[in-house]
């Protein structure tokens, strides 16, 4: 897979995979219009929605209701605000029997996201002329 970015001017940055296309922006103060979200909003959301995802064909597989169902995702930080962990909090409807919490924790878990990061990826920038 190969993602496509072009940079739009303005602290505007736009993503092309394959026929969708992202775009992002940098807030007010830090010199953009804050017109899309930043590429970090995008790294976060990245990681609840994959959880979500989980969750949710959880719940189609097993015919089980998922509306309201809520995933939230809580950055941690430690004292000199450096980011050591990730809540993901699943905010489960009353309608949902309480013995499904603990198997809606689990496929949460199998978040592909949350798994790349765990494995701990290299990372390699280079450059090439045009």
């Amino acid at each position: 897979m190969e993602l496509k970015v072009t940079l739009e001017g303005s602290k505007k940055v736009s993503t092309h995979i394959g026929d969708h296309l992202i775009m992002t922006d940098q807030p007010e103060k830090s010199g953009g219009n804050n017109t899309a979200p930043a590429p970090y909003d995008l790294f976060l959301a990245s990681i609840a929605t994959c959880a979500g995802f989980y969750v949710q064909s959880y719940c189609e597989n097993k015919n089980i209701d998922s509306s309201g169902i809520e995933i939230t995702l809580e950055v941690k930080r430690d004292e000199k605000k450096i980011i050591n962990g990730f809540v993901t909090t699943i905010h489960v409807p009353e309608n949902i029997p309480e013995k499904l919490h603990g198997v809606l924790k689990k496929v949460a878990a199998q978040c592909a996201v949350k798994k790349t990061i765990m494995n701990n990826p290299e990372f390699i920038v280079e450059t090439i002329s045009k």
